[in-house]
């Protein structure tokens, strides 16, 4: 079995590691890959968005099934080039990938269909969006409505951050939503999806903010812990009855039915659980807690899910608990090639996000640059082993969360 991966961070290693744990014969190559993951994957120097060089590499390689890590691939068509080709994918095609790449698509279609989400209107006028602000209650939601690296979502708290979050988004976008603020408790379900068939993967809770409490701008993700205590197995079922099965049964009955890995990022609220956003690939840094858990075979449920056949997901009875490394000034501006030193864990794993290997030494090379994942039978213990593990290197151009899994 040849497996070809997309993609060069957290995500991705943690998909390569997982499918060599399952199955170390089988052979992984990974576009562009990174220096942590090269010992499972053979990483190929090729441009993720060179779409015409990665279908050669994958026709001459003879690939029998290609994983899509990252957004921006998947709402540029990849999926459609490949499948054309009569290439093995596990991905939505472009205009599926929409529930991602267009907030505004993701959120009529939710209207359109009665699953729950937060109110909104979809504006492409900055005086128009201020005259509606105005009459909303504070907090409030502004969100870009194309793709914005984890960064297009900004809570505006009085109305001087809303008007100049509304000015920023609308420059680089042509649309923005606004919506209301929920307020609950946030967790992130992945499922794999294929058409109707949609098998939920075990839930995680993802830090967004950059720092402590909860304060700083939005990233891509800080850290994250699965499962999630306070998240019951009525609220799991009930999320994908009411989300998870009509979005997909939404997008079959649009005419664009979604296939790969639906992401629902949710919210807990006092009224039942509303949808935040929708990703349509495995989030990241949530699949790297979410997969070390996972028992079932990665590849050999991806191909049940294309088949329909029957599935039954199982995850190990503990808890994982990821924290992420990133570079100083991180979400802002950061300094590349900064030598870094590697945490050593004895149970569980550290998965490269953004580094490099340049003449033996691995140096950062991205906003986020490690995650280290702890699996515990608790998780109290898995917080303790992620964080003697990083205390175990010394880096001192990255910084950390001390309060993931609190």
């Amino acid at each position: 079995m040849k497996i070809l991966i997309i993609g060069g961070g957290g995500r991705e290693h943690a998909i390569a590691w997982k499918i060599h744990t399952d199955d170390p014969k089988t052979i992984i190559f990974a576009v562009p890959g990174n220096g942590g993951m090269d010992h499972i994957a053979s990483c190929v120097p090729l441009d993720i968005n060179d779409h015409q060089a990665l279908l050669g590499f994958a026709i001459a390689h003879d690939i029998d099934l290609t994983l899509v890590g990252g957004e921006e691939p998947l709402s540029k068509g990849i999926i459609d080039l490949f499948s054309g080709n009569g290439l093995k994918t596990f991905g939505p095609t472009q205009k599926a990938a929409q529930i991602e790449s267009s907030k505004r698509f993701a959120k009529d279609l939710m209207k359109n269909y009665d699953i729950p989400t937060a109110a909104y209107q979809v504006f492409d006028d900055y005086e128009k969006a201020i005259v509606y602000i105005d009459k909303q209650c504070l907090p409030i939601v502004i969100k870009a409505d194309g793709l914005a690296a984890g960064k297009g979502v900004i809570i505006a708290m009085n109305h001087l951050e809303a008007r100049t979050a509304c000015q920023t988004l609308l420059k680089k976008h042509r649309y923005i939503v606004v919506e209301e603020y929920l307020q609950g408790i946030e967790f992130s379900l992945m499922a794999f999806v294929n058409g109707n068939t949609v098998v939920p993967m075990a839930v995680a809770q993802d830090y967004k903010r950059v720092g402590n409490g909860g304060k700083g701008p939005n990233t891509g993700g800080m850290g994250a812990y699965s499962p999630v205590p306070s998240i019951s197995r009525g609220t799991i079922t009930l999320a994908v009855e009411t989300i998870m099965k009509p979005i997909a049964k939404a997008m079959v009955d649009e005419g664009i039915p979604f296939t790969g890995i639906l992401y629902g990022g949710l919210m807990k609220t006092p009224t039942g659980v509303k949808v935040i956003e929708f990703n349509a690939r495995f989030g990241d840094p949530e699949t790297e807690v979410v997969l070390v858990r996972m028992k079932s075979k990665l590849v050999d449920t991806i191909f049940k899910i294309l088949n329909h056949e029957p599935l039954s997901l199982r995850f190990a009875h503990n808890f994982a608990v990821g924290v992420v490394l990133a570079s100083d000034g991180y979400p802002n501006d950061y300094e590349k090639g900064k030598a870094i030193t590697i945490p050593q864990i004895s149970e569980g794993i550290c998965f490269h996000m953004g580094t490099q290997l340049k003449n033996g030494i691995f140096v950062n090379s991205g906003g986020r640059v490690l995650i280290v994942v702890a699996a515990e039978p608790t998780l109290a213990l898995a917080r303790k082993k992620a964080y003697e593990s990083i205390a175990s290197a010394t880096n001192e151009s990255l910084f950390y969360r001390e309060d993931i899994g609190l």
